[in-house]
């Protein structure tokens, strides 16, 4: 099913190189690649953005501003969505800097909207 579900994102977006549902520990659960992707070591990337995700659950409890729910980090060649699935679970998509990234945002809050009961704790 995980493995269906970001075939199909990835298929919808323009632009996409990979996408992966990550655990907030730093290992993939799934993850889709294509060639562009695998060429960037984009599981290795994912891995280590993992630590922004924490940073970023940790500052909006902290300050009281409320549970992440995107990240967006924007390189020079690629641009990472994640949208988390629960405290534990994210969903990453990788596009390249032309990619279409409204796309991706609507298809990953779809993936978000499927997967959630399966994440629940």
């Amino acid at each position: 099913m995980f493995k269906e579900m970001l075939e199909t994102i990835i298929e919808r977006t323009e632009g996409s190189l990979g996408a992966l549902i990550m655990g907030t520990d730093g290992i993939a659960v799934e993850k889709v690649l294509g060639q562009p992707g695998v060429d960037a070591n984009l599981d290795v990337a994912a891995a280590e953005f993992t630590s922004l995700v924490r940073g970023a659950q940790r500052a909006g409890v902290d300050t009281g501003l409320g549970a992440l729910r995107e990240l967006v980090v924007s390189l020079d060649e690629v641009v990472l969505l994640m949208r988390l699935l629960s405290k534990d679970y994210f969903v990453v998509l990788a596009l390249n800097s032309g990619g279409n990234i409204g796309r991706g945002r609507f298809e990953l809050r779809k993936a978000e909207l499927i997967l959630a009961k399966e994440f629940a704790v």
